[in-house]
C-alpha cells in the first residue's frame, strides 16, 4: 500500500472518478467495520472509481492486528494514516472512543485531500459514526457530496425497549446515544446516499424522520471475499483455539455475543442438553467453541456464553474465548471445524456480516435468527445452512424443540454441504462492489451536490 507523501504519487494514475474513503479502523487492524472497504478496493477501479483511504494509524486502534490482511489490498492504493490522542491518556478522563480521539486528525488530513480539488465523493464506512460529522462540514466547504455506510444502528431505542444491558455500560451508552440522537439527523439529512447492511435500518429511519426518503438508501450486506479463502488454503495459519485432530467434533462460532444473543444461546444449549440426555456417548465427543465474543481490550471482558452453558448443564461441552483472534485465524477456525454455529439476536434488524465467510467455509451450518432477519432469506435461497427462525416472545424451550428436530435428530452436522453457488453469486465481493460503485455514481449526480 502506498503511504501519504510517497514518491510514486497515486494521484498521477487516476483511472476514473476519485472517492475519499474514511475508514478509521483499517488493515492491518482486525476490526469488523473495515471489511466492506477492504473487499471493495481490489474491484473499484474496474468499476470506474479511484480510491484514497483515510485511516488511523494501527497503533492507536484498539483491535487485534493481522498482517495477512495487508496482502488483500492492491499495493498502489493510496492510504493516508493519521494519529489519534493516545488512549492511555484519554481514558484518564473517561474517553476511549476512536472517533473522539481521532476526529481532529482525520479532519485535517481529509481537508488536505479535498484541497487537491480532484475528489468527487467522500464515503464514510465505519462504526465510529461520530467521524461522519465531517461530511456536512466538508460538503459545505468543498461542495463534495458524501455517502454514509450505516453498518450498525446509530441512534437506537433497542436497549431501552428491551432492558438488555448495553455494551460499555448504561451510563456511557446513554451519553453516546444522546449524542447520536443529535448527530444522526444532522448528518443523514445532508448525505447524498446511505448504505445499510439491513433492510430494517431504512424502515426505522423513515419512521423516525418525515424528511427521510427510503429511496436514498441502498441495502448492501458485506460481500463474500473468496480470495481470502484461496489465500488461506495456500498458506494455512496456526489454529490456537483448538486441535482439529484431537478426536473431538468441533462446532465453532467466531464473533461477538453478549446479552442480545441470550435467547438463541439458551435455546441452543437447551437442545444440546436434551441431546446429551438421549445420546450421552455421542454428545461427549462434541466441543462447542465461541471465539472472540467481546470487543473489550484483551483480558478485560466478562464471558457471556459460558455462564449460560453452565446454567443449562452443558458447560463442560462449551468453551468461550472472549478475546478476538486475527482475521485469518478466525477463518482457519471455520475451515478446521466440523460444523459452524450462528446464534442471532432477538432484534429483527440484526444481520450478520460474518454470514458469507461461514457459507464459503463449506461446512454444515446451524443458524438461529429472528424470523424477520435478512439472514433467513439468504440462507434459504442459497441452501447455505440449516435455519431455525424464531419469533418475538418465544421461549427458549420452544425454539430448542425445532433445533432438536432440524439439527440434532437429523444429524445435520454430518450431512454433505449442498450450497447453491449460482444463487450465492450475487453476494460475492466483486458483485457487492459493483452495487457499491452504482451508489457512488448516483451520489455524484448534479442534484446530489
Amino acid at each position: 500500500m502506498a503511504a501519504a507523501g510517497a514518491a510514486d504519487d497515486p494521484v498521477a494514475r487516476v483511472t476514473g472518478r476519485r472517492v475519499l474513503i474514511v475508514s478509521p479502523r483499517f488493515v492491518p487492524s482486525n476490526a469488523p467495520d473495515m471489511h466492506r472497504v477492504r473487499q471493495a478496493l481490489p474491484h473499484l477501479r474496474e468499476m470506474g472509481w479511484e480510491p484514497t483511504v483515510l485511516a488511523v494509524t494501527p497503533a492507536e486502534v484498539e483491535a487485534p492486528q493481522d498482517p495477512l490482511l495487508a496482502r488483500t489490498i492492491p499495493d498502489d492504493v493510496e492510504v493516508i494514516r493519521v494519529g489519534a490522542a493516545p488512549v492511555r491518556w484519554t481514558r484518564m478522563v473517561g474517553v476511549g472512543s476512536l472517533e473522539a480521539r481521532s476526529l481532529p486528525y482525520l479532519a485535517a488530513a481529509g481537508q488536505r485531500v479535498l484541497d487537491r480539488g480532484d475528489t468527487d465523493l467522500v464515503f464514510f464506512s465505519t462504526t465510529a459514526m461520530g467521524v461522519t460529522a465531517l461530511g456536512p462540514r466538508w460538503h459545505g466547504r468543498f461542495d463534495v457530496p458524501f455517502a454514509v455506510d450505516l453498518q450498525d444502528p446509530w441512534y437506537s431505542r433497542y436497549y431501552a425497549a428491551t432492558n438488555v444491558a448495553p455494551p460499555g455500560g448504561r451510563f456511557k451508552y446513554s451519553v453516546a446515544n444522546a449524542l447520536a440522537k443529535r448527530l444522526e439527523p444532522y448528518v443523514l439529512r445532508r448525505a447524498a446516499h446511505i448504505v445499510t447492511v439491513s433492510p430494517a435500518y431504512p424502515k426505522a429511519l423513515a419512521a423516525r424522520y418525515a424528511w427521510f426518503d427510503p429511496q436514498d438508501a441502498t441495502v448492501l450486506p458485506f460481500g463474500a471475499a473468496e480470495s481470502d479463502f484461496e489465500l488461506l488454503r495456500r498458506d494455512p495459519v496456526p489454529n490456537t483455539v483448538f486441535d482439529p485432530d484431537d478426536g473431538f467434533e468441533h462446532w465453532v462460532y467466531v464473533g461477538a455475543a453478549g446479552p442480545i444473543m441470550e435467547l438463541s444461546l439458551r435455546a441452543l444449549f437447551t437442545a444440546l442438553a436434551a441431546y446429551r440426555q438421549r445420546e450421552p456417548e455421542a454428545a461427549a465427543r462434541l466441543r462447542l467453541h465461541f471465539v472472540g465474543t467481546a470487543y473489550a481490550p484483551a483480558g478485560t471482558a466478562r464471558p457471556s456464553v459460558a455462564p449460560i452453558a453452565r446454567a443449562l448443564g452443558v458447560g463442560d461441552l462449551v468453551a468461550e474465548q472472549t478475546d478476538r483472534v486475527p482475521y485469518f485465524e478466525a477463518l482457519q477456525c471455520l475451515l478446521d471445524a466440523d460444523a459452524l454455529l450462528m446464534p442471532g439476536s432477538d432484534n429483527p434488524g440484526y444481520t450478520a456480516s460474518k454470514l458469507y465467510p461461514y457459507i464459503l467455509a463449506k461446512k454444515p451450518l446451524l443458524a438461529l435468527f429472528h424470523e424477520d432477519s435478512s439472514v433467513i432469506g439468504v440462507l434459504r435461497d442459497t441452501s447455505g445452512g440449516t435455519v431455525v427462525p424464531f419469533a418475538a416472545g418465544e421461549r427458549p424451550d420452544q425454539i430448542a424443540e425445532r433445533i432438536t428436530e432440524t439439527w440434532f435428530e437429523a444429524a445435520e452436522w454430518t450431512a454433505d454441504v449442498k450450497t447453491d453457488w449460482e444463487e450465492f453469486a450475487p453476494y460475492t465481493a466483486r458483485e457487492m462492489t459493483r452495487r457499491l460503485a452504482a451508489v457512488f455514481d448516483a451520489s455524484t449526480l448534479p442534484d446530489k451536490r
